[in-house]
């Protein structure tokens, strides 16, 4: 490999232990790189592990900027430790520039030669210079001098400003340069600058005419970490391979190419000492010195990794205090093989050592990792149970399943207290009746474990025992097991006094939300609210997060508007401790985007539907998944995707039967499958599956109003309006009174205009607009209303002239609620002025659009003086005809 026009050449194999049995050449162009160096300081620090390509990059650097007759370029040999050589070698290089030829003479070694005169008559003679002269001083970490060291400290430190400094070393040398970079003298390029991007191991594989798929390179890329020298090695491998994916999985540290490289150029490097601890910690994903010490036997270790971190031994530092590190991935394979194949017999002993440790020491997780490897499962046994609920609490639940799996099945079924953890497991996965199973294993086997641990395993049973019946929707067994749970988690004898807390917060959280489904929101608010508060409390967002979801559950009873608010609030908490992902998110997901597709707000509401599918698990939290299904088949509804809504309301009555108190929500699920059936123009269809309904569905609010679809879909109004009469006097019950009561005001509508029946026609349908206001439930409206009929209601004076307005612009941009954003406008429109711009085109006047907003008149003539200039405009009218221009407001009233 050489360097030509700022980019690096491959050539075959050359330099690295192998030949590729070509020379195709190519070019790896690094730009980044030499723009940094381009701009770079007077000194530049290039610090990186072997085969990392400092040279490389620099010789291309020197080539690139044309650099031959103006940079000094000095190797250091290997365990240079003759300050004389050194300086020799120095000034022969500088003597081969334009400049250091006609300023310095030739000097030899003697035993006579002091160097510190060397460089005071070198500093002397460069004083002059009025151009750039750079020094290049490669491999600088084989200089073993102190005081070379010195010295060299001395000409960074004195040097001309036209003498600049390139240093390559595979470790920091103490040059005082942190006076330097104090100074804004220095730039410093490190391991993490050099790793190679994936477009450059693309060109790199390329050089080496070796085929492979970008998902092949991506692996490569993460085992080497961008390590050039373990992507050119494995270049070297791959010609002829028959397998190049399966090669791209398991290349490692152990393979023949890597292996030697980093035995010759690390491991066999290091005395006898540091290699032991090298190769007993090898077992470690992570290290700390006291660790390391335990293990290897030895003392001082956490010293020795920060040295080898210095040394670019392949050793990482994870904290700012440098107290844990990892080993870079291909050199923990290579330690790790080295063990295995030196000492094998050892590794139980290693890894059972490390469990104790990591255990004692507060990090349970690797601490089970280890005893599985040692084949402890007592051990692992014992550690996975206590800490499995505040995994759980915690949002690592995937990896509680990940250890979960490390055990053998025998050892699963023996175990009480493993039992009790795969019935959480199944659980977690919507496995209802395996869980059941599980936990009546657990109940037979209690009294088999010991007494000091007897507690906490009760204590987690009756938590499952909630969790299950809550899942269910089993309002009688989550009461019980309420109780259960709050017994087990009072008084001293609970194991942890935190534990108690966050068990008695889970169990307030699971009454709110079985109270939700039984309905009874006042009663669910109140004990959702309490969990929250306590979760916040004791500092356990996880399960502040799950019940502020939760909240936003019960509060859509109420009003969408408070459920998205609080939706938002939980998605935000579980944001910032990156739990998005989690199953509890798709519950908040699930709420927001129900919340929005009600609202109408179609385009809104589709992200937050397609990240709960992605991420809720719906045979765990079936009625999340209710809710969820039932939002997405009303959005198809509105966009005219009625054979989708259909699946999902078929969907939707799957998951409500799931539950063992379902209420009336497979008839509301059924009930959205008949609309979209009439919607697809399957009237037959509708009409059989609705005379199939059992007579006590057919009482129900939901039927009923499905049936006053169906009967305006054949043109029947009088049967519609007889359908939806006991609906309309609250004598049939609905599951949500907002939208199956709004649907039937907005249905009577329809039917006593087709009857020639305009009195009844305004009443119904301002009861509707009634209904809707507070919470901006459109959908009914924009799922059955027609431009016409509102536009006749806003004629004649009705009291909602604001949200009639925005309902006919929804209608006329094709049902989509809200008004087009106004990309036109150069200072956009506010949503107070928004909120006031749709009462322009209405009669009221200024006091009344005031009332209307409940605002002061001051404040309505504020906002107006800010939307007329906004829009341009000077009056009422011109400031109405702008807006519909824009998109802002619907085109003018149908006549």
């Amino acid at each position: 490999m050489t360097a030509t026009n700022g980019r690096l050449i491959v050539r075959g194999a050359s330099g690295l232990g192998g030949s590729s049995g070509g020379t195709r050449v190519a070019v790896v162009p690094r730009p980044a790189l030499l723009e940094r160096l381009r701009a770079a300081a007077r000194v530049t620090n290039v610090i990186a592990p072997a085969g990392s390509g400092k040279t490389y990059l620099l010789r291309a650097w020197v080539s690139q900027r044309e650099l031959a007759g103006s940079a000094a370029w000095v190797s250091v040999r290997r365990g240079l430790r003759d300050p004389q050589r050194f300086w020799v070698a120095l000034i022969d290089a500088l003597r081969r520039t334009a400049a250091g030829a006609a300023l310095l003479r030739p000097l030899t070694p003697a035993p006579e030669i002091d160097p510190w005169a060397i460089l005071d008559s070198l500093l002397e003679v460069l004083g002059p210079l009025e151009r750039p002269l750079w020094v290049v001083i490669d491999d600088l970490h084989e200089l073993r001098s102190p005081a070379a060291h010195e010295q060299l400290e001395q000409l960074l430190t004195r040097a001309p400003a036209e003498l600049r400094f390139i240093l390559a070393s595979r470790q920091s040398l103490r040059l005082g340069l942190h006076r330097l970079r104090l100074e804004g003298e220095l730039t410093e390029i490190r391991f993490d600058d050099l790793r190679f991007t994936l477009e450059e191991a693309r060109a790199l594989f390329e050089a080496a005419d070796v085929r492979i798929s970008d998902r092949g390179l991506a692996l490569l890329l993460e085992r080497t970490e961008g390590w050039a020298a373990g992507l050119r090695l494995a270049a070297l491998s791959l010609p002829g391979h028959p397998d190049p994916e399966g090669f791209a999985i398991e290349f490692s540290g152990s393979e023949r190419t890597v292996a030697e490289y980093l035995l010759a150029e690390v491991l066999e490097r290091q005395p006898e000492a540091v290699r032991r601890v090298l190769l007993r910690t090898s077992v470690l994903d992570r290290i700390s010195g006291p660790l390391a010490d335990l293990l290897a036997d030895a003392t001082g270790s956490e010293q020795l990794f920060r040295q080898l971190e210095d040394a670019g031994a392949f050793v990482v530092s994870l904290d700012a205090r440098r107290s844990w590190f990892r080993y870079h991935r291909l050199f923990a394979d290579l330690l790790g093989h080295e063990l295995r194949r030196t000492a094998p017999d050892e590794l139980p002993g290693l890894h059972a050592a490390a469990a104790g440790w990591l255990a004692e020491h507060g990090h349970p997780l690797e601490a089970v990792r280890h005893a599985q490897a040692a084949e402890r499962w007592d051990l692992a046994a014992r550690l996975l149970s206590e800490h499995w609920i505040s995994l759980q609490l915690s949002g690592h639940a995937a990896t509680a399943h990940e250890l979960l799996a490390g055990f053998p099945a025998d050892q699963l079924a023996a175990d009480p207290e493993l039992a009790a953890l795969k019935a959480a497991d199944e659980l977690d996965r919507g496995s209802l009746r395996a869980a059941g199973r599980q936990l009546a294993l657990v109940a037979a086997r209690l009294e088999s474990v010991p007494v000091r641990r007897r507690h906490r395993l009760q204590a987690m049973l009756a938590l499952l025992r909630l969790s299950l019946a809550r899942q269910r929707a089993d309002f009688a067994s989550v009461a019980t097991a309420v109780q259960e749970l709050l017994a087990a988690t009072d008084g001293a004898s609970t194991p942890r006094a935190q534990l108690g807390e966050d068990l008695r917060a889970l169990a307030l959280i699971g009454l709110g939300v079985a109270e939700l489904w039984w309905l009874e929101p006042d009663e669910a608010e109140r004990h959702l609210r309490q969990g929250v508060e306590l979760a916040h409390r004791i500092e356990r967002p996880f399960i502040e997060a799950s019940g502020l979801a939760h909240l936003a559950m019960a509060a859509r009873v109420r009003s969408y508007a408070v459920a998205a608010d609080r939706s938002r609030e939980a998605i935000e908490l579980m944001r910032a401790h990156g739990w998005e992902h989690e199953p509890i998110a798709g519950v908040a997901y699930a709420v927001l985007g129900a919340a929005l597709v009600w609202q109408g707000r179609a385009s809104e509401a589709e992200p937050w539907l397609l990240r709960s599918e992605r991420t809720l698990r719906s045979e765990a939290e079936p009625a999340a998944g209710v809710i969820l299904q039932f939002a997405r088949g009303g959005l198809a509804l509105m966009q005219g995707a009625p054979d989708e809504a259909l699946r999902a309301f078929q969907l939707a009555e799957r998951l409500a039967r799931m539950l063992v108190a379902p209420f009336r929500m497979p008839t509301a699920a059924r009930a959205g499958q008949l609309q979209a059936l009439i919607r697809m123009g399957e009237l037959e269809r509708a009409a059989d599956a609705l005379a199939m309904s059992e007579r006590s569905e057919r009482q129900g609010g939901e039927l009923l109003v499905a049936r006053a679809m169906l009967e305006l879909a054949r043109g029947r109004p009088r049967e519609a309006a007889v359908a939806l009469a006991p609906v309309l006097a609250y004598a049939a019950p609905v599951v949500n009174k907002r939208i199956w009561l709004t649907q039937a005001f907005v249905l009577e509508a329809l039917a006593r205009e087709a009857l020639g029946e305009p009195g009844a026609r305004r009443l119904a349908l301002e009861r509707a607009l009634d209904l809707a206001e507070p919470d901006g439930v459109l959908w009914p409206f924009l799922l059955h209303a027609t431009p016409a009929l509102l536009e006749r209601q806003r004629q004649e004076r009705s009291a909602h002239p604001g949200l009639l307005a925005e309902l006919l612009a929804a209608l006329a941009m094709g049902g989509e609620r809200g008004t087009a954003k106004p990309e036109r406008l150069r200072d956009p429109l506010t949503e107070s002025e928004l909120r006031l711009l749709r009462y322009l085109p209405t009669r009221l006047t200024g006091a009344e659009i005031a009332a209307e907003l409940q605002v002061s008149p001051n404040t309505v003539k504020t906002h107006t003086r800010h939307l007329y200039r906004k829009l341009g405009v000077r009056r009422r009218r011109s400031a109405v005809e702008r807006a519909r221009g824009l998109g802002l407001l619907a085109p003018p009233p149908y006549r």
